[in-house]
């Protein structure tokens, strides 16, 4: 890099230009527009709005978040107002920002992320798809779909063949081994892969003797599980030649340089939205000032520079 001129943050994802790598995670950032008046919109590389199915759900019972020493579990039980109101009423709204927008998907049978999927080809608007595979498959006995390359690769290869737009597919890292998952989505048409979802997790309250969640089991994200979440993305971008974008724990500008360093090609930030909205625009500041520290001219430079080992 050579005299002052600021590196490029400029990213292409499946063939998707992002004004920078950093993305604002589902889940965490409602469907985008409730954000407008807190955050520059279009100061984000993207924005994946919250899950979508295919009639509106209530959620899981209070309470829904506890904090833990160093994240956070949550089991909002995936409320969303369903996909046809959201196209009706959020989509729209969404037309104003120049963000690359993500509809993020889910179901608990094939049927339901296929209609899901067409219901949203029939709109504008949208960069893309996620699916979120972290769903128990109903009609299979309660089998994950994220836990399971046969019904992973069925359920993408079934959206697949209604989609024109890119298809990314959200992996949990609650399995075995991520190497098999990525490739059963990469075989079956995915055109790139975001990981980590969250951590089954528990937290008790000892002296009530009861789980502080009200569904009982939670999802851990934040801090804690960056390191593994470091892992999993490296494992899986060694294991398939799509884009990977990684997720987990994201803070700061050099959290996310980690990641990039990792292999993923871009980042979304989740956890970090709840204490400061703003976060994934800090976030790509901060990264786009470790790229100048490190006199790197293009972001794209250190995606998949791991050296492993300490010699």
């Amino acid at each position: 890099m050579t005299g002052g001129l600021a590196p490029s943050l400029e990213t292409n994802l499946c063939g998707i230009i992002l004004r920078n790598p950093v993305l604002a995670a589902s889940g965490t950032f409602g469907y985008g527009v409730e954000f407008e008046k807190l955050v520059d919109l279009n100061a984000l590389g993207g924005l994946v709005v919250k899950g979508l199915s295919r009639e509106p759900i209530e959620g899981n019972p209070a309470p829904r978040v506890y904090e833990t020493e160093a994240g956070m579990i949550n089991s909002i039980g995936l409320q969303n107002i369903g996909v046809r109101a959201f196209a009706a009423e959020k989509l729209p709204a969404l037309a104003r920002f120049s963000t690359a927008v993500f509809a993020n998907v889910f179901g608990y049978q094939v049927a339901d992320y296929v209609e899901v999927a067409r219901v949203l080809e029939d709109h504008s608007g949208l960069a893309g798809y996620e699916l979120n595979v972290s769903c128990p498959n109903t009609k299979h006995g309660g089998i994950f779909f994220s836990s399971d390359p046969a019904l992973l690769g069925e359920v993408v290869a079934a959206v697949k063949r209604v989609v024109r737009r890119p298809l990314i597919v959200k992996l949990s890292p609650n399995v075995s081994a991520i190497e098999p998952l990525a490739r059963a989505a990469e075989e079956n048409g995915a055109d790139a892969i975001s990981l980590v979802n969250t951590f089954v997790a528990l937290a008790i309250d000892a002296h009530a003797r009861k789980s502080r969640i009200g569904a009982g089991f939670g999802g851990l994200s934040g801090p804690a599980i960056k390191p593994i979440a470091l892992r999993l993305v490296y494992q899986a971008a060694r294991a398939v030649k799509i884009p990977v974008i990684g997720l987990g724990g994201i803070a700061s500008g050099e959290d996310a340089a980690e990641f990039l360093i990792a292999g993923a090609r871009a980042v979304e930030v989740g956890t970090a939205t709840f204490w400061d909205p703003r976060s994934p625009v800090r976030i790509a500041g901060e990264l786009a000032e470790f790229l100048r520290r490190e006199k790197v001219a293009d972001v794209s430079e250190i995606v998949g520079t791991l050296k492993m080992g300490a010699g």
